[in-house]
């Protein structure tokens, strides 16, 4: 016993130090890396509890009060949303503390880079506390979700538009051949994807036999923007490129195929799982991916686009700072003076806090209430439209920064 006694000693004492070592090995440039590993292991945490947390939850009298005990699926769904609540206010705290931030100097760069046991612990104990909430404050969480997650989408498909611009004008500027014929391959393959991917949900989603007049008008409609997006951005008044004309038409067809392959598993046009009537483990977890993926991709986005993100006084949006000092006197000066900071963090931390809302919707199909007793349902027409209309909202923010210059000349864009 006390062999035993001992042993757990150790390996306590090992884990905390290992903790320590990983933590304190978190460096100013690893740390955007650490934020986006916490998001990770949020979806891992609501995933688990999501399996197994529900027999627990009905012993609890301040969840469940109900006259009737809710089916298993209920509380499967509340415990995601407590787990998304908690890692929603870490981030949102965060956001808050880290507003103004514009050098180094400030206290709270170091706050934004350090400090990440605190942080772990603090992550833990807000996740933990979300347990002992009431269900009104649950349903409300729910109820916002739905918008933050679609808000989360929108602010995607800026990043995106920013990236496929500034991958053209970075081409384009090296005005040599070799690269506008690279411009060329790339547009032409994204422009094949895009149209043999087509036909590929044409066959998946219209069988033959069946009425599936809405499918056939989500791939048509989409077809017809990759057409519209050629034309405008080639017409001589607008002054476009191909490039980001083909990027986005294969975007907005990969979306169509995440709204279509959503649809209810025993609709009869839904031909991808018209055998499967549950959602497979591999589907879920490629969800899963693709939301760390999709965030990842954003927050690094935030050190980057010069669009959303960079604040007025860092390096990426000009700062004053001279070219050529004058004297060395003046150039230790400035060496002395805080460096900006070369984005925003109270955005970058935003950006975590609408993608908590937007996991919660996809493990829970962006239909699930709390508060009443309900099924989980992981697709559902609810999970078709929102992804429809991103789509649609896709195409109509990249038609829009082609043609807004061409409308409102005297303003910048």
């Amino acid at each position: 016993m006390w062999a035993a006694s001992c042993l757990a000693s150790c390996c306590a004492a090992c884990a905390c130090d290992a903790c320590r070592t990983v933590v304190s090995g978190i460096s100013r440039r690893s740390a955007r890396i650490a934020y986006c590993t916490v998001f990770a292991l949020s979806l891992i945490v609501a995933y688990i509890l999501r399996e197994v947390a529900a027999p627990l939850m009905e012993k609890m009298p301040w969840i469940n009060y109900f006259h009737q005990t809710p089916d298993k699926e209920w509380f499967q769904t509340d415990a995601v949303l407590r787990v998304s609540l908690g890692n929603f206010l870490f981030f949102t705290i965060l956001a808050v503390l880290m507003i103004g931030v514009k050098n180094q100097k400030d206290p709270r760069d170091s706050l934004h880079h350090g400090g990440w046991m605190m942080k772990i612990i603090c992550w833990c104990l807000l996740v933990l506390l979300m347990f002992f909430l009431p269900n009104e404050i649950i349903s409300l969480y729910e109820a916002t979700s739905k918008f933050g997650a679609g808000l989360f989408l929108f602010v995607q498909v800026v990043l995106l538009l920013d990236f496929v611009h500034g991958w053209n004008d970075k081409w384009v500027g090296y005005n040599e051949q070799f690269w506008y014929t690279a411009l060329f391959v790339v547009s032409l393959i994204c422009y094949l994807a895009t149209f043999s991917f087509s036909a590929v949900l044409f066959h998946w989603f219209t069988p033959s036999g069946q009425d599936c007049g809405l499918n056939t008008f989500f791939i048509v409609t989409t077809l017809m923007f990759a057409f519209i997006f050629a034309i405008v951005a080639l017409h001589p008044a607008v002054n476009g490129s191909i490039l980001p004309a083909s990027v986005i038409s294969l975007y907005c067809m990969y979306l169509c195929y995440n709204g279509l392959a959503s649809e209810p598993r025993d609709y009869q046009c839904n031909g991808l799982h018209k055998h499967s009537q549950a959602v497979s483990t591999t589907s879920l977890t490629t969800g899963l991916l693709t939301t760390v993926l999709s965030v990842v991709y954003s927050a690094v986005r935030a050190g980057s686009s010069t669009t959303l993100l960079s604040p007025p006084s860092s390096p990426r949006a000009g700062g004053g700072r001279p070219l050529l000092p004058l004297d060395k006197a003046a150039d230790e000066e400035e060496k002395e003076k805080a460096k900006p900071v070369t984005y925003s963090y109270t955005f970058f931390h935003i950006i975590f806090s609408l993608a908590s809302m937007y996991s919660a919707m996809l493990l829970t199909g962006w239909s699930a209430s709390v508060g009443e007793s309900g099924k989980l349902i992981d697709v559902g027409w609810s999970s078709v439209w929102v992804r429809i209309v991103t789509g649609w909202a896709t195409a109509a923010l990249y038609l829009w920064s082609l043609v807004a210059p061409v409308l409102f000349p005297d303003r910048e864009f």
